[in-house]
């Protein structure tokens, strides 16, 4: 193992040490970005409308960096370009009413976005986004976390993170239907430590992920991959050097190679516990793999695990396709019709899934309820119940972005609110005014 590998093992295991010390990104981060800081120290942001820019839209939101984006408005947000995202952001889309947010026609950057928060929110390009683009593009950056999001439609990649970007999680999100010909679930692909966890890949026809470099790969499901792959595992001249644990790979109507392909000496993959069903008969019933080349491609097995920040609560493989099946993705407060249907196609294990070249097949990204936001009269972002009930004053709009005894704001209490318990964890809410 080379000296930058080691120096960052040494750092992942203080990280690890020092997690008392530090405050999540909400209950319930975890990984290499489970300390972004978001909007913490900056200001609210209200969303209210859907245009595609302008005062009030999602696109001026996360113009500007130190930011906690909450929304008063749901529905589908059309983008003729695409939206980069500054530094220092909290995108909290658990709080847009009706179905939530989706987001529509385009990608995102998070390229040098350096410590965001990103939750609950649909990213759907489509064939009308830029030719040669991610859904999700991460370039650069540090300190990410993106947790319940649905993302598909990529014109290149759906959701990818390479370069220099360092310390970022992925959790609890669903990456979708790369378009043809391409096809790609995504690159993960840089030494600076990406964390993914409990995730669902399917439809994609290759890079379900493509790893190279620093890699915890825990708890994911991976349905339905095409002749390009499932996991591929970097076989460049380059380390790397990869957890890979308690993951489920099924296989569905498009997929006609094994779960792992490529790879090299070069790709060191500590391997346990991951799972395989290949019959396409319309059960789960698949059986573990072995824990050598022979399974894993070509990697060079390792016999410890990389002492990388992992999940707190490890799944086994079954368990974590019952919870990707019922919680991931943009789930709050309800799953949209896309997700609906792939997670229809994961839960006939094996019998349905297609590859698509276009989104009209998918009906598109259907119609989103907009709902009512609830009152919130002084504008802080907070709603006046939610305010009495702890203690705040709803005529006060300068306690929403106040530190409370906790370490959050109480903004981020409310918002964090929302969604408590998103996986095993339990909070004490309580703002301090």
């Amino acid at each position: 193992m080379g000296p930058f590998a080691l120096n960052l093992l040494a750092a992942a295991a203080l990280l690890c040490g020092e997690a008392a010390a530090q405050l999540l990104a909400f209950p319930g981060a975890e990984g290499f970005g489970r300390y972004a800081i978001g909007g913490r120290t900056g200001q609210v942001y209200k969303v209210t409308n859907l245009n595609d820019a302008g005062s009030g839209s999602l696109r001026d939101a996360v113009s500007q960096a130190n930011r906690i984006v909450v929304f008063t408005v749901g529905g589908v947000i059309n983008i003729s370009s695409r939206i980069v995202v500054s530094k220092n952001t909290y995108i909290a889309g658990q709080t847009a009413p009706g179905d939530g947010i989706t987001v529509y026609g385009d990608g995102f950057s998070w390229s040098n976005a350096h410590n965001s928060i990103t939750r609950y929110i649909r990213i759907r390009m489509g064939k009308g986004g830029q030719s040669g683009k991610d859904g999700i593009t991460i370039a650069e950056g540090h300190d990410m976390i993106f947790d319940h999001v649905s993302v598909s439609w990529g014109r290149d990649e759906t959701f990818s993170i390479s370069g220099t970007a360092a310390n970022i999680t992925v959790q609890d999100t669903i990456i979708a239907q790369g378009l043809e010909t391409h096809s790609c679930g995504g690159l993960m692909e840089t030494d600076g430590g990406i964390s993914l966890f409990r995730n669902l890949y399917i439809d994609n026809k290759t890079r379900n992920p493509k790893v190279k470099g620093v890699n915890d790969f825990q708890n994911n499901v991976i349905y339905n991959w095409g002749g390009g792959g499932g996991y591929i595992a970097g076989d460049s001249s380059a380390a790397s050097y990869a957890n890979i644990i308690n993951n489920y790979f099924i296989s569905g109507p498009s997929t006609s190679v094994t779960a792992f392909t490529r790879g090299n000496a070069n790709f060191r993959g500590y391997v346990s516990n991951n799972f395989y069903d290949s019959n396409r008969d319309g059960a789960l019933n698949g059986a573990a793999l072995c824990a050598s080349t022979t399974c894993y491609s070509n990697m060079a097995i390792q016999s410890s695990k990389f002492n990388y920040p992992g999940p707190a609560n490890l799944l086994s493989p079954a368990a974590a396709v019952d919870h990707v099946a019922a919680r991931v993705g943009c789930s709050k407060p309800v799953r949209d019709g896309v997700d609906t249907a792939l997670i229809n196609q994961l839960k006939s294990w094996g019998k349905s899934g297609a590859l698509i070249s276009d989104e009209s097949s998918m009906g598109g990204p259907g119609t989103i309820r907009g709902g009512t936001a609830p009152a919130d009269a002084d504008g802080d972002g907070i709603p006046d119940a939610w305010e009495r009930s702890n203690g705040l004053d709803p005529n006060d709009a300068s306690d929403a972005m106040r530190i409370s005894s906790s370490g959050y704001t109480n903004l981020e209490l409310y918002i964090n609110s929302l969604v408590p318990g998103t996986y095993y964890y339990y909070y004490s809410y309580s703002a301090m005014p």
